[in-house]
């Protein structure tokens, strides 16, 4: 006896192949058998009238220190994963992470620069990226879960958020900690090189650490330096470390930041397709929103960071020093190499403007009333310039403010850019979003999947229902190595997710970002129920999945 039978379903199987009719018999955590099936079991499902797809994988998450939350409140802030259909997510990104940690010093320091995407206090109880799983493995988890070992945390732990490049005995901890980390069951190891400390890396610290991933036949993901004026050179760069290294490599969230900067979209792809066809592992993500979200602080220069955010505050209270950061903020253009003394990736103000950035979230009762408002309705409503403005606010909230800046691949001659980077052969879909409860949450946390499933697929049929869903399943699977996920064949671990084409909806919006999708049935993670009848299961049926060595 089966435990689980979904009878006449429109099954799309992942690998990019027609969609066919067919019973799906379930036994434990996997699919047991496809066809016309009369055996009994335990549970049956009618699918008539719905499509079923293997559980969507979103490659690009930052719910690193959601899961460690008690199961409840970890589930409440999941499930709006969970209602557009996702089984499996990507942690560990941008270079940002809560783990490896060295020491408690270091433990001090990630705690600060991970206080943006940290929902409520929560015990730190891991060192290596091992215990961190097994932490949240025994916890209990509301979707499978997999980990890139973050650089920041490692390059913290060897020095700090001091510039420069690491001696030889730093190089050799941080080497020894990704090697640890890959040994653990990290997918590989992921970059953030616009955020301290990733911003103070050169090259060759990238190469170094990017052959112990491909000693373990990890993947090697990297949020370039820079999406604007640096935006060729950082792709180059990232192709360099593949090319040199032999490591699979993979742009985070692909996208051109600034209007002027739009047009170099067309030379990205050609640079990936060509070191594509030159037999380079490359791939990239991309989510389809015109704005993304990230910590505040990331619109300062690079020596204003050093030192970490404590460090950054008094600065900012110094006049002398404040006037020369702003002077940096209004009139610096990035260059190449950034890294180098008085370098920076990414101006992010110079490539948009004071209107694109919105403030998503504070702290402080007191100045709740700011959060979406762009930094110059916050220069408006305070009587100040928007650099005095945003630098006290940042003062006051001793750092912890995000926002949400816009101007991001958008339309250019009536085209939509978002529109080729989905088309794209190289493309996987993310969010690249969380809900931590509070504040201005980005919408692709609710509709990411949803969007692309309505707008990409059914409105504008820039994409195949079965191109879509492999670009979300089958096609992240294979880029991150996740055996035996997302596709639907006997075998096949049993995530899948029950959706109705024609209604499948995406409802958040940057002014109700809250709002879940719609059209999404059901939801299975590894033969459990993990969302039905528009409630999440409280039964926790996520898995920690480990890389193979």
């Amino acid at each position: 006896m089966y435990d689980i039978t979904i009878q006449n379903a429109v099954i799309i199987d992942g690998a990019g192949l027609p969609a066919y009719r067919a019973d799906i018999a379930i036994k434990g955590d996997r699919i047991a058998a496809i066809g016309k099936l009369n055996a009994k079991a335990k549970r049956t499902i009618s699918a008539r009238g719905l499509t079923v797809i293997p559980g969507i994988i979103d490659p690009h998450s930052h719910a690193d220190l959601i899961l460690p939350l008690a199961p409840k409140r970890q589930t409440e802030l999941m499930r709006c994963k969970l209602a557009q259909g996702v089984t499996t997510t990507i942690i560990g990104n941008c270079g940002l992470g809560c783990a490896p940690v060295a020491n408690d010093d270091a433990q001090v320091v990630l705690r600060a620069v991970n206080a943006w995407m940290t929902p409520e206090p929560v015990e730190w109880k891991w060192r290596t990226v091992g215990e961190y799983l097994d932490r949240i493995e025994s916890n209990g988890l509301a979707m499978n879960i997999a980990a890139l070992a973050p650089h920041g945390p490692v390059r913290i732990s060897a020095m700090g958020l001091a510039k420069g490049s690491p001696s030889k005995s730093q190089m050799k901890k941080m080497r020894a900690m990704v090697e640890l980390a890959m040994k653990d069951g990290a997918l590989g190891l992921s970059t953030g090189l616009i955020y301290p400390p990733g911003m103070y890396s050169d090259t060759g610290e990238l190469k170094e650490l990017a052959r112990v991933v491909a000693d373990y036949g990890g993947v090697y993901t990297s949020h370039i330096r820079g999406s604007s004026e640096t935006l060729i050179p950082a792709v180059k760069e990232l192709l360099e470390v593949g090319r040199e290294t032999g490591v699979r490599v993979h742009h985070s969230h692909n996208e051109a930041v600034g209007r002027e900067h739009w047009p170099k979209i067309d030379r990205v792809l050609a640079m990936e397709e060509e070191a594509e066809r030159d037999g380079l592992r490359v791939s990239f993500d991309m989510f389809p929103y015109t704005a993304a979200a990230t910590m505040m602080i990331a619109i300062y220069p690079p020596w204003a960071l050093e030192g970490g955010v404590d460090r950054l505050i008094e600065r900012l209270k110094d006049q002398k020093t404040r006037r020369r950061i702003e002077r940096d903020v209004e009139r610096k253009t990035p260059s190449w190499p950034p890294w180098r003394e008085h370098g920076w990736p990414h101006n992010l103000v110079g490539a948009t403007s004071w209107d694109a950035i919105l403030i998503g979230y504070v702290e402080s009762r007191q100045n709740k009333r700011y959060e979406k408002r762009s930094l110059a309705d916050l220069a408006r409503l305070t009587g100040k310039k928007p650099f005095d403005a945003i630098s006290d606010l940042i003062v006051e909230e001793r750092g912890q403010v995000s926002m949400l800046i816009f101007e991001i691949s958008g339309e250019r001659d009536g085209r939509e850019l978002l529109g080729k980077y989905a088309r794209h052969r190289l493309s996987a879909f993310c969010t690249d979003a969380e809900d931590y409860g509070r504040g201005l949450p980005h919408p692709a946390a609710y509709g990411a999947f949803a969007r692309i499933l309505s707008k990409y697929v059914r409105e504008d049929r820039a994409l195949t229902l079965e191109e879509a869903v492999r670009k979300m399943t089958s096609y992240p699977a294979r880029i991150f190595g996740l055996k035996d996920r997302g596709v639907i064949r006997p075998g096949a671990f049993a995530d899948l997710t029950v959706f109705d084409p024609g209604r499948v909806n995406d409802r958040a919006s940057f002014e109700k970002p809250r709002r879940e999708a719609t059209g999404i049935e059901m939801v299975m993670i590894n033969g459990r129920v993990a969302f039905e009848n528009n409630q999440a299961s409280d039964k926790l049926p996520g898995s920690v999945i480990r890389s193979i060595i």
